[in-house]
């Protein structure tokens, strides 16, 4: 029912009216989910059920935040939030800004090339438009893998971050070594060989690693256990890369 609703809605409002009145719509289709099941760690949300989504995924009723939005926000909410914390956040979910937005003593940028998400910037990750050593942390969930010069990218991002800084950095992730073939060009060639049709590269998580340690990162993978409480899933990888 949920994947349904969402269709007919996304054909009918317009996308810029969908993000403003967003959260009105989920609130009311929230009603009718409260239990003690499960509990989000974005909205604090308490639902008796998660929304499957089509791809197998656990969407919180209320927010709509995804299982690694939640994972996401609980690193941060327990290690990394300080008052007056600089963030930059490639491509943001809309649960997620919505969350940074409500909390306080954050100075904090959503920033989007696509079009495809709320932002309030549109940097380039390969030349990014601010000075050196701007952030305490940034954010770059799912980005790498639609960037053709990764190297250029992992680049700036050192630049820009600050000394003790950290960036939190998460792609799907394959077994072996990087798999990248830059003479695949089309979009359905690029859905077969990559997983989705604007992607360029899969990663291994060691090919990744390496690649991030020669511009000067210093890296800690951390994998994680499922939760179903909080929804969250089976061996999740995030990359933490500080300076």
């Amino acid at each position: 029912m949920y994947n349904s609703l969402k269709k007919l809605i996304h054909f009918f409002l317009p996308r810029k009216m969908l993000f403003q009145i967003e959260p009105s719509l989920r609130s009311i289709y929230a009603l009718n989910k409260s239990g003690n099941r499960h509990k989000c760690t974005v909205c604090n949300f308490e639902s008796k059920t998660w929304i499957t989504i089509s791809n197998g995924d656990n969407l919180c009723p209320k927010c709509g935040s995804l299982s690694r939005d939640r994972r996401l926000w609980k690193l941060i909410s327990e290690n990394y939030l300080i008052d007056n914390i600089s963030v930059l956040d490639f491509s943001p979910s809309r649960s997620l800004f919505r969350k940074w937005k409500k909390t306080k003593n954050t100075n904090y940028t959503a920033s989007d090339l696509s079009g495809d998400f709320i932002s309030e910037v549109n940097f380039d990750i390969t030349n990014i438009s601010q000075a050196n050593e701007t952030y305490d942390l940034i954010i770059c969930y799912h980005i790498l893998e639609h960037v053709i010069d990764d190297s250029n990218a992992m680049q700036e991002l050192y630049r820009v971050l600050k000394p003790n800084g950290t960036i939190l950095i998460q792609t799907p992730f394959k077994d072996g070594e990087i798999y990248e073939d830059y003479s695949i060009t089309s979009k359905e060639e690029r859905l077969i060989h990559f997983g989705q049709e604007d992607h360029v590269r899969f990663y291994s998580i060691n090919g990744l690693k390496e690649r991030l340690e020669n511009v000067g990162f210093k890296i800690e993978v951390k994998q994680f256990d499922e939760d179903l409480y909080s929804g969250f899933t089976q061996n999740e990888t995030i990359l933490i890369a500080s300076k």
